[in-house]
């Protein structure tokens, strides 16, 4: 167990340092600089070498990284998907509201679809970005600083049970009166700006704007009879970001250029610049093309064969069996904690899986020695869907969808089990290792 626990006790230090999106990013960023990954700006030419390691971010909350292969005529991308965001509450603006003359309540909304009762009764507190002004040579200049509050700031207070005797019997909560995180006194009205610009080391009179989120203080913890489990807020879908992360981290040049992809606003949609129905990943994909030119030059040609010679792996957590409500699985593909990478089918396609893509995922497990399951919905169950046929739509790869047993996602506190984790570094790492060869003669080979 001694390397399942310590890649645990990596992934709830990582989890603990990202409360939102932008942290997540920021923690990305610093591992992939010390690995010797270059950034690369949007806005700005690239100049990429073969063999080369590069990293590029979208909106501060987006962060696509790639290995360069020593081959300039490569055949195609092997990328790994995730999501950077989870549910949550978002801070609105003019987030102070008064109530019975003695308490400052902050004014949220819900972000994405989270579990209302377990945000109730445990520390909170605030996390994001703020936009603020400084001058420069005569000039406004507006930048982005990430934020957060690192102490028990905010929490969400039941209703006793004196007042709500049906509270046990089913509650529905009203995100405009439930929901909203008790933040002090009626002293407290305008003390928000000064603990954000204390905690970013601005000034509150600089501050300009914000995205904020109201983030689980609650440490991770690994626990069990063998202590096999491990729960934490936010391993929906921050697991298969570390893994993936570790993967790209450890990989070698291969024939193929290596892809670690972290999208944000999965939880909502992925409609947004930095989402998966944006063109992050197509405009990336498209620029290292261009950039590894033949000496014959660059055509369009070129890229369109190389989307076709790619694979990606969508990785985003699954549902583990429940103890008490297993009638809610499938009654023969019931993933379990502790017994491996989950396959994802959806006959509705909210998954990529397919018995092509599936065959492939099932041949780099057996290769890294992963154990694999299967999940699929009830037949009377819509289910959820994950980023992988929405990023498919901008860059129409081969995929499959993957992720690992959990119970209670969507919950502010989710659980997974401890050797599922070092499973799927193994899977991923193995992939970014392998080269997987989409071939003109219909055959997909691995080597």
């Amino acid at each position: 167990m001694e390397e399942y626990r310590r890649n645990a006790e990596k992934l709830l230090d990582f989890i603990e340092k990202s409360p939102c999106s932008y942290q997540a990013v920021e923690n990305m960023k610093n591992d992939l600089e010390v690995a010797g990954f270059c950034r690369l700006q949007e806005q700005n030419p690239w100049k990429l070498q073969a063999g080369g390691a590069y990293y590029v971010t979208r909106n501060d909350s987006s962060l696509i990284a790639f290995r360069m292969p020593e081959n300039r005529e490569f055949r195609g991308f092997q990328i790994i998907a995730s999501h950077s965001d989870s549910p949550a509450l978002r801070v609105k603006e003019n987030p102070a509201l008064g109530a019975e003359g003695c308490y400052i309540r902050l004014n949220t909304e819900k972000y994405g679809g989270m579990i209302h009762s377990t945000w109730l009764d445990r520390p909170l507190s605030v996390a994001g970005r703020l936009t603020v002004r400084e001058m420069k040579d005569g000039q406004t200049v507006l930048r982005t600083v990430p934020v957060n509050v690192n102490r028990d700031l905010v929490l969400i207070p039941s209703l006793a049970i004196h007042m709500n005797r049906e509270a046990n019997q089913g509650f529905v909560f009203n995100s405009q009166t439930d929901l909203l995180p008790l933040f002090g006194d009626d002293g407290a009205k305008s003390a928000l700006p000064e603990i954000l610009a204390e905690a970013a080391g601005a000034s509150a009179a600089d501050i300009i704007s914000s995205d904020l989120y109201v983030y689980n203080r609650q440490k991770g913890s690994i626990w069990g009879a063998d202590s096999q489990y491990v729960s934490s807020p936010r391993l929906d879908d921050l697991e298969c970001v570390f893994a993936s992360l570790q993967g790209i981290l450890a990989a070698g040049n291969s024939e193929n250029v290596c892809v670690h992809c972290v999208l944000d606003n999965e939880e909502v949609g992925s409609g947004t610049r930095q989402g998966a129905a944006s063109t992050f990943l197509k405009d990336t994909l498209r620029r290292i093309s261009q950039n590894m030119e033949s000496a014959g030059g660059w055509k369009e040609e070129d890229y369109l064969r190389q989307i076709a010679g790619s694979f990606l792996l969508s990785a985003d957590n699954a549902h583990a069996v429940h103890p008490n409500r297993g009638e809610k699985a499938d009654p023969v593909n019931r993933p379990r904690m502790n017994e491996g990478v989950v396959l994802k089918f959806s006959g509705n396609q909210n998954y990529t899986s397919d018995g092509l893509s599936s065959a492939v995922v099932r041949l780099l497990c057996d290769k890294a020695d992963v154990p694999q399951q299967v999940f699929t919905n009830r037949s009377d169950s819509p289910g959820g869907s994950t980023l992988g046929n929405i990023s498919t739509a901008q860059v129409p790869v081969t995929s499959a969808d993957i992720g690992l047993p959990q119970l209670a996602m969507h919950s502010a506190y989710e659980t997974a089990g401890v050797k599922d984790l070092t499973w799927l570094i193994r899977l991923m790492e193995g992939f970014f290792a392998s080269t997987v060869e989409m071939a003109a003669d219909g055959g997909i080979y691995i080597r």
